[in-house]
């Protein structure tokens, strides 16, 4: 009875010893997706900034070129009158 409560006993220090090796490299795996997810929260910071730079970048070329479509349309308008040919 005796060694079968030793090799139980045994058998629990072995699980034991499995979790722990486990945990560990849990805690590694755990570490370096930390890292990771740092690493992403600032790309995502710095693309919601690249984004704004570009709808502000968007909004100036949209009111440059509505402002080259109205010179153009007074242009021909101007030379379809013949005034400017």
């Amino acid at each position: 009875m005796d060694d079968a409560h030793e090799e139980h006993f045994q058998q629990h220090e072995d699980i034991l010893r499995s979790l722990a090796a486990i945990l560990v490299k849990q805690d590694l795996s755990n570490d370096r997706h930390d890292v990771f997810l740092a690493e992403q929260i600032a790309i995502n910071h710095r693309l919601v900034d690249i984004h704004q730079d570009v709808k502000l970048t968007l909004a100036q070329v949209e009111t440059t070129l509505a402002r080259v479509e109205t010179l153009l349309a007074r242009q021909l308008h101007q030379d379809a009158n013949g005034t400017d040919a």
